[in-house]
């Protein structure tokens, strides 16, 4: 027996041009999570939040705040890409292709477009990556490319950040004692 680790993510190594990752978790969105964030942010477009006023549209409701919509994507992409990142370098060509209501289904996959080392930062090299997002029936909701700084394997910036524990989860005692 020992400690197994548990998902560490991806690092600068692991990515691959092309490779495809259909990231794992759906995501339903709720009237309460398109209010939500519409408060937020201070978006004061009444598609949005008021039913009325959205009735009249061509849309008959309120649609998803589209910053929700990306954010959600980028979020859902964490597990598969970005888990080892320290830090976005850019988002090009967001395209918002077909409205998102609440009670949707987003999922979204991403591939691997470019991959190189970093000049600057010999710890880390730099990944770009192309997402969409799909609703329940397969409709492309939206789509962007992004940039993202990754850790290497074996960066001195990931060690050690997992605390030592006073008392053994196995035994329940203290580990100085004798």
């Amino acid at each position: 027996m020992g400690i197994k680790a548990g998902w560490q993510g991806r690092f600068f190594e692991d990515f691959e041009v092309g490779d495809i990752y259909q990231h794992p978790l759906g995501r339903t969105i709720s009237e309460y999570d398109n209010t939500q964030f519409t408060l937020m942010t201070m978006n004061t477009n009444q598609m949005h939040f008021n039913s009325e006023y959205s009735a009249k549209s061509e849309f008959g409701k309120p649609l998803v705040v589209s910053t929700l919509t990306v954010a959600i994507a980028v979020g859902q992409s964490v597990t598969d890409l970005t888990q080892n990142a320290f830090a976005n370098l850019g988002w090009d060509d967001i395209k918002m292709t077909h409205p998102v209501f609440a009670g949707d289904t987003l999922y979204s996959e991403s591939v691997v477009l470019e991959k190189r080392e970093s000049a600057k930062r010999p710890h880390a090299g730099i990944v770009t990556v192309k997402t969409r997002t799909l609703n329940q029936d397969g409709d492309e909701v939206c789509s962007f490319k992004r940039m993202f700084y990754v850790y290497k394997t074996g960066a001195q910036q990931l060690e050690g950040l997992f605390p030592e524990g006073k008392r053994s989860l196995l035994s329940g005692t203290d580990l100085d004692e004798d």
